[in-house]
Order: structure tokens, then C-alpha cells, then sequence
């Protein structure tokens, strides 16, 4: 998205991915009607891709009782395999240079310029923004705080055919976790949920795990079984960190899930990294063409980067405490049956304004 942005101002970028397009990732893949108007303003909205249109929320508590509410602002559904393709294709063609299959070894920042080695070549830049995800080799190189502290938390993703109301995200509750579950394009849902480690620690298997807790939920044992599932096995990562992240280090813009990962359950971390990119890419764009000093760059993502996304982080990780237990769930279910207006105010402190 950035890569995007700069060189459509006629900035020369290039973009350093460690894979190669297209590839799949563990996302929820649920991006908020927030980021509807930029995107469409830069072609970058994937209407030929036909993504899913999103409006209601369903939640259920661990033992399977069940609210529902209409999403005043609502989404779109789209698979990260489809959407990444695209902005990819987009980004090319606007003339950005790519180096797949190629990993960032350190990045060095002297007599202001990064110095940046890859496994096949140095490169030199004027602004380097951290887009790298969630935990990354580079966020041990910088030292950062999070990367110090272990997290128990395992995210787990299918692709799947289901009988799944085209318009509904819904929310599944188990123990010590949660599943998420939307359409994305082409008739398909993702699958996504969270756990905690000792649960996959106790069965010994994703399979065991699922079949001895997850379909305590009757909701989600109901989708298990009556679905045709499209990976031979699922995606998964370890080690999700909810902890606060700086959004600058050593003067690297960090953009998305490297700048702070709001939980799964509010499902909008892919808005917040649109919308960050966005506020890195204008601020380096006026710094490359002199209008800003480096100081200026840094203040100013800092201050934005905090006025829009702090709080959303912050009501996210107390949000989440409401999930993954029965008596917790419980009760944020009866608080979505019978206080709406309450329910409504938390959903809406997770996600922000069209911008």
C-alpha cells in the first residue's frame, strides 16, 4: 500500500519481501468500510475481485448462546492471497521495483541514510518503513521491548466452503480463545481463531485440539463439520504479541501489525495498516521533496500514528479480556442481547472514521 502511494507522487521505491507473491497469511481478512474512500480514490479498492459485503456481527459465548447487531459502518471481505496479489499488480505497474525471495539482514541508519543489507544486494534509501508483520528477525536486530517478552498466543487459518451468510462476520467463543469466521471472495469463508498455547500444548495436534475444544461451541462444530475445507493444512503462526510497539525505531516508519497489533477479535487490523501507510507515505513524501526536515517525518507519524490508533490498541487489548472463558463470554453476549447502545460503543472504539 505504501509502495503504492509513494510512487504514484513519483517517488522511486522498492519493496524487500522475503516470499513471492501470491501467498497466504493468517489474517482474519475483514477490512472495515473506513478505508472505502481512500482506496477507491487511488484505484486500489479490488472491485473486479468482487469481495464480500459485510453488515452484520454475530457473537457467541463459549457454550454456544448467541447475540447479534447490525455493524453501523460495516466491511468488505477479501483473502490476503487475492487482495496482496493485487496491490502487488497495482504496484508494479505504477513502477515500483520488488525484490522477492529476498530478506533484509539489517538495516543501519547513518549520516542520514539507511544502509540496508539484503541477502543478495545493499541498498541505500532516504526513508525505510517497517512493514514486516507481527515478530520479525528485524524487530530483535532493533532490540525492541515487545520482542523480549514471550507471548502464549497461536493464530490458525482456513479457507473454507460453507453455508455462511454473506453479509455476517461472526465471532465464536471457546476456551482460552475465539474463531472468527466471513466471506471472502469467490463463495469462500476464512476460518481464523486464537488460542492459547497450552491448549494445542495439552492434545498435542491442531486436530485433537479443535475436536476436544473447539466444538465445545456447538456453533463452531457445526461449521467443522459440515464444510469443505480448501488447504491440506492449515496456516498458522506462534508467538502473537498484543504488547504496545514503538512507531518509530532507529527512524524505521513502522507501519501495521510492526507498529502495534490490535486483537484479532475487533477486526481491523488491515484498516489500521491502510490507514498507517497512508499517514507514512504523504509525511515521507513531503520529506523527500524537501518540505520537511527528518525531525518533522518523525514527529509527525508519531503524533498521528498515536492520535489514530492508541486508543483503538488499548480498547482492543481490554476488549479482549470480555473472551475466551465461559462466564466472560457469557456476559458479553447478554451484553450485546441487552445493552446495544453499550455494545455499539465498544465496537465503535475499535474502529476509526472514512478517512
Amino acid at each position: 500500500m505504501a509502495a503504492n502511494i509513494l510512487a504514484r507522487a513519483g517517488i522511486a521505491c522498492i519493496v524487500v519481501e522475503k516470499r513471492e507473491y501470491p501467498f497466504h497469511r493468517v489474517c482474519g481478512e475483514y477490512i472495515s468500510n473506513e478505508t472505502v474512500p481512500f482506496l477507491k480514490s487511488l484505484d486500489l479498492f479490488p472491485d473486479a475481485l468482487s469481495p464480500s459485503t459485510i453488515k452484520r456481527f454475530q457473537l457467541t459465548s463459549v457454550n454456544g448462546k448467541s447475540a447479534e447487531l447490525a455493524l453501523k459502518l460495516g466491511g468488505f471481505g477479501i483473502s490476503r492471497y487475492s487482495f496482496d496479489e493485487f496491490l502487488y499488480q497495482k504496484a508494479k505497474s505504477n513502477g515500483v521495483e520488488f525484490l522477492l525471495n529476498t530478506e533484509v539482514e539489517s538495516i543501519r541508519f547513518a549520516d542520514n541514510n539507511f544502509e540496508i543489507k539484503t541477502n543478495q544486494r545493499h541498498l541505500n534509501a532516504d526513508v525505510a518503513i517497517g512493514a514486516f508483520g507481527k515478530r520479525s528477525k528485524l524487530d530483535m536486530a532493533l532490540n525492541r521491548n515487545f520482542i523480549r517478552q514471550r507471548s502464549p498466543y497461536v493464530g490458525v487459518k482456513y479457507h473454507i466452503r460453507t453455508k455462511h451468510p454473506p453479509d455476517l462476520i461472526a465471532l465464536h467463543n471457546f476456551k482460552e480463545g475465539y474463531c472468527g469466521i466471513s466471506n471472502i471472495e469467490k463463495e469462500k469463508s476464512c476460518l481464523c481463531y486464537l488460542t492459547h498455547r497450552d491448549n494445542l500444548k495439552k492434545f498435542g495436534s491442531i486436530k485433537l485440539m479443535e475436536e476436544n475444544v473447539l466444538f465445545n461451541n456447538p456453533f463452531i462444530k457445526s461449521i467443522f463439520s459440515d464444510s469443505d475445507f480448501l488447504f491440506d493444512k492449515p496456516e498458522t503462526i506462534n508467538e502473537i504479541s498484543f504488547s504496545s510497539k514503538r512507531p518509530i525505531e532507529d527512524h524505521i516508519l513502522m507501519c501495521g501489525d510492526a507498529a502495534g497489533m490490535i486483537a484479532p477479535l475487533c477486526g481491523n487490523g488491515m484498516a489500521m495498516a491502510i490507514h498507517s501507510a497512508k499517514i507514512a507515505s504523504e509525511l515521507a513524501i513531503d520529506f523527500c521533496r524537501a518540505k520537511i526536515s527528518r525531525q518533522e517525518l518523525e514527529k509527525g507519524y508519531w503524533l498521528q500514528w498515536e492520535s489514530n490508533f492508541a486508543k483503538r490498541l488499548w480498547a482492543g487489548r481490554q476488549i479482549q479480556k470480555l473472551f475466551g472463558s465461559v462466564r466472560a463470554s457469557d456476559f458479553a453476549v447478554t451484553l450485546a442481547l441487552h445493552s446495544k447502545p453499550m455494545a455499539r460503543f465498544l465496537i465503535s472504539k475499535t474502529h476509526g472514521a472514512p478517512f
